[in-house]
C-alpha cells in the first residue's frame, strides 16, 4: 500500500516514514502542500497523511483542490491545532480523519488502517489465489505445505497481483506503485523480488505462479 505523507518538519517526516516503512508501506514523503498536490495529482496513492500548516500551500487547501478533481483516497490531517472550529473545517473540506500533535505513532498506524479498511477492495484481511492466502495483518503467505512471512516489497508485490489475477503488471508499474517516483531503485530490484516470490510460493506448495509476458510485465497466473 502506497501513502504520500506531506510533512515539512523533516525530524517528524522522517520518524514517520521510518514506522510507516516498517509496518510495510510504501511512503513518498514531501514537505511543501504544492508538491502534494503535485504528487496526488499523478495518483497511484491508496492513502494521504497531510500536515494542515505547510508552506507554499496548507493542507487543507491542498484537500479542497483533490476533492473537487474528484480524487477522493482516504486523507488524514495533521496539525498542530486543537479548537473545534479548526477540525469542523478539515472534515468538512473532505478529510476522512483528523489528529492533533503530539500524537501517539501506535494511535496513527491504526487510524490508517481504519480509513483504508473502508475502502472496499482493501476490506479483505486474507487475498485467496489458487491454494495460498495472503494475510494482510502479518505479511504471511501460507499454502498446503507451510507459511512464510514476506519481507516488505515482497509483500506489495504480491498483493498488487493477488488483486490483479491474470492481469500483467510492468516493471514500470512495481517500481512507480511500490518503490515511489524518486526512488533510484533500478529495473533488476523488480526481478529479483519475483525471484525470491516464486521461491516463497515453491516452498509453501503454492498452485500459483508467477509468468512473465514478454514486453509486458508479470502476472499471478494457476498452475496448468
Amino acid at each position: 500500500m502506497r501513502l504520500l505523507l506531506a510533512e515539512d518538519e523533516r525530524t517528524l517526516s522522517d520518524a514517520l516514514t521510518a514506522m510507516l516503512t516498517h509496518s510495510n508501506y510504501s511512503v513518498d514523503a514531501v514537505y511543501n502542500g504544492q508538491d502534494a498536490l503535485d504528487y496526488l495529482e499523478a495518483g497511484n496513492y491508496d492513502c494521504a497523511v497531510l500536515d494542515v500548516m505547510m508552506p507554499k500551500m496548507d493542507g487543507i487547501t491542498v484537500l479542497k483542490k483533490i476533492r473537487a478533481e474528484g480524487i477522493n483516497i482516504p486523507v488524514l490531517l495533521l496539525t498542530a491545532k486543537s479548537e473545534i472550529d479548526d477540525r469542523v473545517e478539515g472534515l468538512d473540506s473532505g478529510a476522512d480523519d483528523y489528529m492533533t500533535k503530539p500524537f501517539a505513532a501506535k494511535e496513527l498506524l491504526a487510524r490508517i488502517r481504519a480509513m483504508t479498511r473502508r475502502q472496499p477492495e482493501l476490506t479483505d484481511t486474507l487475498l485467496k489465489a489458487g491454494n495460498v492466502t495472503l494475510s494482510r495483518s502479518d505479511y504471511t503467505l501460507t499454502g498446503p505445505d507451510g507459511n512464510i512471512r514476506l519481507a516488505n516489497k515482497e509483500y506489495q508485490m504480491l498483493e498488487m497481483m493477488m488483486m490483479n489475477p491474470n492481469q500483467a503488471i510492468s516493471t514500470e508499474r512495481f517500481l512507480e506503485k511500490i518503490w515511489g517516483y524518486e526512488s533510484e531503485s533500478e529495473i533488476n530490484v523488480v526481478w529479483v523480488n519475483i525471484s525470491g516470490l516464486r521461491k516463497k510460493l515453491a516452498s509453501v506448495g503454492g498452485s500459483v505462479t508467477i509468468k512473465a509476458a514478454r514486453g509486458i510485465g508479470y502476472m499471478l497466473a494457476l498452475s496448468e
